[in-house]
């Protein structure tokens, strides 16, 4: 019996994983019908009342428990209120996006940057750090490459910098605790996003000063290459606002917004409070104070719709792809198997095997795969060698999905960076992969130095 479910375990991860990477299906659906599909056949292979009738199975039984696997503690139960995070995380940062909080910021860096390359890669960096507070890729590299790329090319740098430059800091500020790495592996382990990424804050802290200092080399590189500091320098362009675009911005309300944002940060950081509760407050927040009119706030909210309800889709799939995992005993049974083929010898260092293949693992797996499909399995082979989920979960997102989003062809915001900065994936790969690589082994040492990862 036990060896079935494994194999029906191994079966749903390798069949969710193929359909979503050979797009065969949306990750959304895939999530629900492959364990609906494998929990179903497992009915069947199930133990009904191991005390009262050990060896005795009752299909029916098992398939009508499907249902509270995927609604219970486990499954969408488990999810709900990370979903509810996003859902207005996403509101509130889109709201102080519409409302122009960034632009003077951007404004600032850029025109500070002058002809050196040196400061301009640095600037970048800052800029992409800044912009990305949002957890969106594509908002990130749409913002930070179309104005900045007319610079480069004026000065004669190689637009892969720019690409690098972008690519390091919206890889190390992805792994912010609303971020869709730390919020899918804390979701695989059932952990509250802040508890799980607090003890991973100076990792990321040393992570961002490694940016800098690493765009502070490429831009040294870029000096010895070009020569001198470059050539003159054109008008940096801003992106250009429709009218209802303008008629959106706050700039009389820049400052209350600044504070809000570091006052949503430090509450979400050392308040205690839970992440949804406090972006469900700043939320209410940001839109009264910015679009008091109600016809103003619905727009709004009409506007990041889209993306907010296809993240928190998945999540609730998510919600019963472990439901179902958990509930019938395959996600056990897979990791006994695992743990059987792993020397005793190397258990104790799975957290930093992990760790230090996260980055490249974003090559091979999307997020929803790896964090839904093989953070689980990974986590229960690794407390069969007594490692904690969380020190496992960290790991991982040092790298997978974190620094190595954009360079991976398995996310489209690598291709929406690739074509706005004009490159190959290849030259954008060769570039950025050892400073991204890099970036995770620095974040993975210091987890391991401050014990935000035990071994």
């Amino acid at each position: 019996m036990t060896n079935a479910l494994a194999v029906l375990g191994f079966i749903t991860v390798i069949a969710m994983i193929t359909l979503i990477m050979t797009k065969k299906l949306s990750p959304t659906v895939a999530l629900i019908i492959i364990p609906v599909l494998t929990g179903t056949i497992a009915s069947a292979f199930i133990v009904t009342d191991p005390e009262n009738a050990p060896g005795v199975v009752n299909f029916w039984v098992n398939f009508k428990r499907l249902g509270g696997y995927i609604t219970g503690a486990s499954g969408i139960g488990s999810v709900a209120a990370t979903g509810v995070m996003f859902l207005f995380s996403i509101l509130f940062f889109g709201i102080l996006t519409d409302a122009g909080t960034f632009r003077p910021i951007i404004r600032g860096i850029t025109s500070r940057m002058g002809s050196d390359p040196v400061k301009i890669c640095i600037g970048t960096s800052i800029l992409a750090m800044i912009v990305h507070l949002d957890g969106s890729g594509a908002v990130t590299f749409l913002i930070c490459v179309p104005p900045l790329v007319h610079l480069y090319d004026a000065l004669g740098m190689r637009r892969t910098t720019l690409a690098t430059c972008v690519a390091m800091a919206a890889g190390v500020m992805n792994i912010m605790p609303w971020g869709g790495p730390t919020i899918r592996a804390a979701t695989a382990f059932e952990l509250n996003p802040t508890e799980f990424f607090m003890p991973v804050l100076p990792s990321v802290i040393a992570g961002l000063l490694c940016v800098l200092f690493f765009a502070f080399l490429l831009g040294r590189a870029e000096k010895k290459r070009i020569g001198g500091e470059g050539g003159p320098v054109t008008e940096i362009r801003e992106e250009e606002l429709s009218e209802e675009a303008q008629a959106l911005l706050r700039p009389n309300l820049f400052w209350i917004n600044i504070v809000l944002i570091l006052a949503a940060i430090t509450c979400l950081l050392f308040s205690g409070f839970a992440p949804a509760v406090i972006f469900m407050v700043f939320y209410v927040l940001a839109t009264v104070i910015n679009y008091p009119n109600v016809e103003e706030t619905k727009a709004r909210v009409d506007a990041h719709a889209k993306s907010a309800m296809m993240m928190c889709s998945v999540l609730f799939a998510a919600g019963c792809f472990t439901g179902i995992m958990k509930g019938t005993g395959m996600i056990t049974e897979m990791a006994s198997f695992l743990t059987s083929l792993i020397p005793a010898s190397l258990g104790r260092l799975f957290p930093v095997i992990i760790g230090v293949i996260s980055m490249p693992a974003s090559l091979l797996f999307d997020p929803d795969s790896f964090y839904y499909g093989v953070l689980p399995v990974l986590g229960q082979t690794a407390a069969g060698f007594g490692i904690q989920a969380a020190d496992l979960g960290r790991a991982a997102i040092l790298g997978q999905m974190s620094t190595g989003f954009p360079v991976s062809p398995l996310t489209p915001a690598t291709f929406l960076l690739l074509g706005l900065a004009g490159i190959d994936l290849g030259d954008h790969q060769k570039c950025t992969i050892p400073w991204a690589w890099a970036l995770t082994l620095v974040m993975l040492a210091v987890s391991l130095l401050t014990g935000a990862v035990s071994i």
